[in-house]
């Protein structure tokens, strides 16, 4: 049976999502993520824009403006409960690390 779309997400997704807390466009996402890692994340125009177009498809994110070619977006409900959803799980990950590697289980 084939794996759900957006089961879990990668990194660049999960930051590309948070970046879209607020409507901005490709460009603002860049500099947020590399903001909101220090550098430590980068997203290339060709995996954003494709990643832009998935999460539009399937809802997550919505188009908010077009100006010229500048496309702006922002998180919709479906996206913000699917980011809390990721959080949830990287802190279970998080908490089972913890545990494992101090002896608590």
């Amino acid at each position: 049976m084939p794996r759900e779309k957006f089961q879990t997400l990668t990194e660049q997704m999960f930051y590309i999502l948070m970046a879209l807390k607020t409507e901005c466009c490709g460009i603002d996402i860049m500099e947020s993520i590399k903001k909101m890692t220090d550098c430590r994340v980068n997203v290339g125009p060709g995996t954003l824009y494709n990643l832009l177009e998935q999460f539009s498809e399937e809802g997550i994110i919505r188009l908010t403006k077009v100006e010229g070619k500048k496309r702006s977006y922002i998180l919709t409900e479906k996206g913000a409960a699917l980011l809390e959803k990721e959080f949830s799980r990287l802190q279970r990950q998080t908490e089972d690390y913890r545990r494992f590697f101090t002896g608590e289980c």
